[in-house]
């Protein structure tokens, strides 16, 4: 009986005590937590650095915008509220699949190059938000070629769920936006930015800040896709006339129109800058930020 009480009786310590974990107290720890937590499983899998990929998550494939589309043939227009309105949509989500083709062939692309590198790392793995649209298209390029991928989901209301494609064991759920963008930027080597909107224009500037100020210290390959779209969006040149940014600030990315001439840039920046250094005995990922 005494010990049927004294096991009543037990105290749940700190660490097992979901209510105190999910406090204002305790937000430390959850910190340190989406830090500590994939730095033990990146250097479990032997994930030395990364290539990220950036862009909407409202892209659809060709097959799926395609299908889409096929929806509005042999259709009384009377039936669909808004018909034109819909219709010119579903047109316009086949002429941005482009993107999320291109960026599956790119991630492939990179990540057959990478397997075949003598390494005794993983370099070089393609890495996502782990999302729909061009996150998934990247994580898909990837598993097409056979390799690793990373995904870095984060929790919100809507749109943000991990696509198929990722690899499981590094597969992450986020609470914090900034420790996801920690992530993103800490095993990073190259970034590749597609179109997007408000989430990828964060990420962009976010990264171009950092380098401009040299808070990343390594020499980081920064590709902007599609520049008739990014200077229909952002006037580059407005910047430099209003004297916010200087002229030199251009030359940290490159704009990019194409798959192979974006793989080019990529890959000749990482074999000139990163290739060259003697790997570590123990893999593990290397802090390059101030």
């Amino acid at each position: 009986q005494r010990r049927s009480m004294a096991k009543k009786q037990k105290k749940v310590k700190a660490y097992q005590d979901e209510e105190f974990l999910a406090s204002t107290d305790a937000r430390t720890i959850r910190l340190l937590a989406e830090y500590l937590e994939p730095k033990a499983r990146f250097k479990k899998h032997k994930i030395m650095d990364t290539i990220v990929f950036f862009g909407s998550a409202r892209l659809k494939s060709r097959k799926e915008a395609n299908a889409a589309l096929n929806k509005f043939k042999n259709v009384n227009p009377k039936t669909i509220t808004n018909f034109a309105q819909e219709l010119r949509k579903a047109q316009h989500h086949v002429a941005m699949s482009k993107y999320y083709e291109d960026a599956v062939e790119l991630s492939r692309m990179l990540t057959e190059w990478s397997m075949n590198l003598e390494t005794n790392a993983n370099r070089f793995i393609v890495c996502t938000g782990g999302g729909p649209g061009i996150m998934e298209a990247a994580n898909r390029g990837a598993k097409k070629a056979g390799g690793y991928s990373v995904g870095l989901n984060i929790s919100i209301p809507f749109e943000q769920y991990v696509n198929p494609y990722v690899t499981k064991e590094l597969s992450f759920e986020f609470h914090y936006f900034f420790m996801r963008k920690f992530w993103f930027a800490y095993l990073s080597k190259a970034f590749v930015v597609f179109p997007g909107g408000f989430g990828t224009f964060d990420e962009l500037f976010e990264v171009l800040t950092l380098v401009q100020t040299e808070k990343i210290r390594k020499k980081l390959a920064l590709v902007i896709y599609d520049e008739k779209y990014w200077k229909s969006v952002v006037n580059f040149g407005a910047l430099i006339e209003q004297g916010v940014i200087n002229e030199s600030d251009l030359k940290l990315f490159h704009f990019c129109n194409d798959v192979d001439s974006a793989f080019k840039i990529i890959k000749d920046h990482l074999e000139k800058n990163f290739l060259k250094e003697k790997e570590p005995s123990v893999i593990e990922p290397r802090i390059h930020i101030r």
